[in-house]
């Protein structure tokens, strides 16, 4: 408990006595500091007990202005020994220590101030000492509950208990494993936005949300690529340091329990690998027992494949959003890790709709989405949906279907510098040509392609005879090296006069 100015009043052996009425006395000292200047503030950082004998109350130094600044300072108290420079405490400081909110105390002569010193220092250290006992024994505690039965969930009671609030341990994907008291499961929704701006975050990272009534402070919890869950703690007002002390230690030891599994999780994010590569290459039947294993069941035809490209950490996020998703719909979902992508299997259906907005909970990653295809078509929906996260990428969107490449043009697959100049080296003859004064041949040609080889509509467009037209073109593909006749060379030829 801080010492205050009313616990000194309340030391028989110091003898004090108040001469203010409307200041406080409630308010914690920092320290006990003894100064005759007409000026101590440059020498104060506030929550002081001043002493002083009033050497400096003098008529060329105003009380007003003394106590004044005093107060700016922030000084707790004014302690004023009389019998020395003055017998009793002056009206003037009195009336002015009131005016200022500035409690002032009188000490007699026979209380040495520092009696004062020695009270102040050994409330202060004792002080300290119970806010270290304190935070020893809840780490302690906390400790204990770790290495118990209870596991996460006593950490988290025994943490609510020490913080005099409430806690909250979600998984990965944000969902609410433990909670104490248990009514605190009802903020979890709030906390969503929270948690997601954290998960885009290396692990641990934190954020404090200072709200009306009281402090939420949320820790991810993992220490590496990967986050492991989330704590969310929160108490009426803010966050004392001691508090703090043992928010950090139940953290980690909520991440050391979560980190034990790391070694699992890699083998089996690499067995999962493995029973993609056979379901690719068509082994559905020999997968579907080990599958089942591994407490999972295989989705039913037609398949939605989903590719989501991102960081090795958005990966992990989003396979354990995924899994929550596919919890709260009751279907099966299979995930695993193909090359630098996570690519998700799931029937056709209202999972693959909600699967979606995983781009919206982890930022930064994007996603492909595949024609529906049966398992033995596996490979072909993966590879579609690989494009079209690709796509999504190159584009700058979030969530691109296969379906939706055939609106885009050709051209939009293709890497614009590069297309671009594929397009300059094959025209060049043609460019050349028509700088010399031979024709326009790149406008023939480009009409002539849109209008399908058809000569007279071509002709009409461009203002010229057929039998020119087709000089033109005869020109043009003397000059191309090309077989114009051919639908792969005209495709080519389109794509190089459109760019864009």
């Amino acid at each position: 408990m801080p010492v205050t100015v009313a616990h000194l009043l309340d030391n028989p052996t110091l003898r004090l006595r108040l001469h203010t009425g409307r200041a406080p006395v409630d308010r914690p000292l920092s320290w006990v500091h003894v100064s005759e200047l007409a000026d101590p503030a440059p020498f104060l950082q506030g929550g002081e007990l001043l002493l002083t004998t009033g050497l400096a109350l003098r008529p060329e130094n105003p009380v007003e202005e003394y106590v004044r600044r005093l107060a700016s300072a922030g000084v707790a108290g004014l302690c004023l020994g009389t019998g020395l420079s003055h017998e009793t405490v002056p009206p003037d400081l009195v009336a002015a220590a009131d005016a200022a909110g500035l409690a002032l105390l009188e000490v007699p002569r026979d209380t040495p101030f520092i009696a004062l010193s020695r009270v102040v220092s050994a409330a202060l250290a004792a002080d300290a000492y119970a806010v270290v006992s304190r935070t020893s024994a809840a780490q302690q505690e906390l400790t204990r509950a770790a290495l118990s039965a209870g596991g996460p969930a006593a950490v988290v009671e025994r943490l609510a208990s020490q913080v005099g609030g409430w806690t909250v341990l979600f998984d990965a994907a944000g969902t609410p494993l433990e909670a104490g008291p248990r009514a605190a499961l009802r903020r979890a929704a709030g906390l969503r936005a929270e948690l997601d701006r954290l998960r885009g975050l290396r692990a641990p990272a934190s954020v404090a949300v200072s709200l009306p009534e009281e402090t939420v402070l949320l820790q991810s919890l993992g220490n590496g690529a990967r986050t492991r869950g989330f704590l969310a703690v929160g108490r009426p007002g803010p966050f004392p340091a001691p508090d703090r002390h043992i928010v950090n230690a139940a953290v980690l030891l909520l991440t050391l329990r979560l980190e034990q599994s790391r070694a699992l999780d890699g083998a089996t994010a690499a067995l999962r690998s493995a029973l993609l590569r056979l379901l690719l290459a068509g082994q559905v039947e020999a997968v579907a027992p080990v599958a089942e294993a591994l407490g999972e069941e295989l989705p039913a035809e037609p398949l939605r494949v989903l590719a989501l490209l991102g960081s090795a950490g958005q990966r992990s996020a989003a396979v354990d959003v995924a899994a929550d998703a596919a919890a709260l719909a009751r279907q099966p979902l299979f995930s695993a890790e193909l090359d630098d992508a996570l690519v998700l299997i799931v029937t056709d259906d209202e999972l693959a709709g909600r699967l979606g907005a995983l781009p919206d909970r982890v930022a930064g990653a994007v996603l492909g989405v595949s024609l529906p295809v049966p398992w033995t078509r596996l490979a072909e929906g993966a590879r579609q949906a690989r494009q079209a996260a690709e796509q999504s990428r190159a584009s700058g969107g979030r969530v691109t279907a296969f379906a939706d490449l055939a609106g885009l043009g050709l051209a939009r697959l293709v890497e614009p510098a590069g297309l671009a100049a594929f397009g300059e080296a094959l025209l060049a003859p043609l460019v050349a040509a028509d700088r010399a004064g031979q024709g326009d041949l790149v406008e023939s040609l480009r009409v002539w392609l849109a209008h399908h080889g058809q000569w007279e509509p071509a002709a009409a467009q461009l203002g010229v005879h057929r039998h020119t037209l087709r000089k033109r073109i005869r020109r043009a593909g003397e000059l191309l090296g090309r077989d114009l006749g051919s639908a792969g060379v005209r495709a080519e030829l389109w794509l190089a006069l459109h760019p864009g």
